[in-house]
């Protein structure tokens, strides 16, 4: 059974940093991408970022290029999300997920992802 938790969600001035963490447990970690996706009220979840199974091959989102980072740690099953320079249209749930299959390196949308966090609320006040 895959388990996808994500952490350290929280609210912060706007300019300010965040990073969120995600643990995937279950299998072998290494051995599959994983991403960030957020969901603000009122609008579809959308693809924040992505790294691949193989690293340190990344993705973003237009509108996060350039500050934000995701990485992942194998040994310790978990990936990361550094939010620089946030601002108030960051306000949304932040959602991790992973593929299904290994050794894929899917692309931005939801549909690729099959096992997803419960989410974690990161909100940037003005």
């Amino acid at each position: 059974q895959v388990h996808v938790v994500e952490r350290g969600g929280g609210l912060v001035q706007a300019g300010g940093s965040l990073r969120l963490s995600c643990e995937a447990t279950g299998r072998i970690f290494s051995n599959y991408a994983m991403g960030w996706f957020r969901q603000a009220p009122g609008k579809e979840r959308e693809f924040v970022a992505m790294v691949s199974w193989n690293g340190p091959g990344t993705d973003y989102a237009d509108s996060v290029k350039g500050r934000f980072t995701i990485s992942r740690d194998n040994a310790k099953n978990t990936v990361y999300l550094q939010m620089n320079s946030l601002k108030p249209e960051d306000t949304a749930v932040y959602y991790c997920a992973t593929p299904r299959s290994a050794w894929i390196t899917p692309r931005s949308s939801p549909d690729e992802y099959h096992y997803w966090g419960q989410g974690t609320q990161v909100t940037v006040s003005s």
